[in-house]
């Protein structure tokens, strides 16, 4: 009896994700996304590329209103581009200034129930964002382990958020995913994978940052292996000696090629979203030569 054809690996598709490119209006950023090659875009639920109302849309960085949702959903059709995610991890808007200690906050975990009522209005306002210009998920964040409350009230805290966002998105037909991520209170993919199984709701899922495994000390591939078949988007950047700090694919030490293998054998077919939010204030066009060197690399270099 002969063995049984293997299955074809799906076919890759890669998108930019717009907090690259923040210095720039949020149509421009479209614009050179889809003249580097990218067939898809993330798109940041944050300012300066989006705020929920006109009291913010115009005071954060003194940057202008941006483009409505009937704006945005033509310039993606004009540059046949698809949305792989709105990435609603941070609350930047929420602030004056961005500040490192708060770039999270006010976060979905919380004590303060007031405080995370706050962080789910404006996760309420994303998915809506996201359900009106046709992005199939929304990602979001646990933030950090403040003082004086343990991570196992904080988890408690954030699984209850999750879970409320979860019926909104039912409601919407859209996707959750929650991205875990260094010095944060989900971490690590066995966190994350807890998390989802005590939530149990078949609309959340994962949104994987290879990198963010590498800075934790795990290995990507065994990340995508623990989260196989829960895993809603993917995002891809290089990194140096477990340092937190994304860098163009081909400029670190991460095995793009293996995390890549490892997601092809899982049979993913979602979206690879790169992230490159290290290069928005890079001089002279650096954000442009980042966006385009990554393409370039994924697109020319791996298989």
């Amino acid at each position: 009896m002969s063995a049984p054809a293997e299955r074809p690996a799906p076919t890759r598709r890669w998108a930019y994700s717009t907090n690259g490119l923040t210095r720039r209006p949020l149509l421009e950023a479209i614009s050179c996304i889809a003249e580097a090659g990218y067939q898809g875009v993330e798109l940041l639920a944050d300012a300066p590329h989006w705020t929920p109302s006109a009291e913010t849309d115009v005071t954060w960085r003194g940057h202008e209103r941006g483009c409505t949702p009937s704006e945005l959903k033509r310039a993606l059709s004009d540059h046949g581009l698809w949305v792989s995610s709105v990435n609603a991890n941070t609350a930047m808007l929420c602030w004056p200034r961005w500040m490192p200690e708060t770039v999270f906050e006010p976060a979905l975990s919380h004590p303060d129930k007031h405080v995370r009522s706050r962080r789910l209005e404006l996760a309420y306002r994303a998915m809506a964002w996201a359900s009106e210009v046709g992005a199939p998920r929304v990602s979001v964040t646990s933030g950090r382990c403040p003082g004086g409350c343990p991570p196992e009230e904080g988890l408690k805290y954030f699984a209850d958020s999750l879970a409320t966002l979860c019926e909104r998105a039912t409601e919407l037909n859209i996707d959750l995913s929650v991205e875990y991520e260094p010095g944060l209170l989900v971490e690590r993919w066995r966190e994350l994978h807890a998390l989802i199984e005590r939530v149990n709701h078949p609309r959340l899922g994962a949104n994987l940052d290879l990198g963010h495994a590498r800075c934790a000390g795990e290995d990507p591939v065994e990340a995508i292996q623990g989260l196989s078949g829960k895993i809603w988007s993917v995002h891809v950047e290089d990194i140096l000696a477990h340092k937190h700090y994304h860098l163009i694919p081909g400029e670190g030490d991460l095995n793009l090629q293996a995390a890549l293998d490892a997601l092809d054998k899982a049979q993913y077919i979602g979206p690879l979203t790169v992230e490159l939010y290290t290069y928005a204030d890079a001089p002279l066009g650096g954000d442009i030569e980042a966006l385009q060197s990554a393409y370039r690399h994924l697109t020319e270099r791996l298989t």
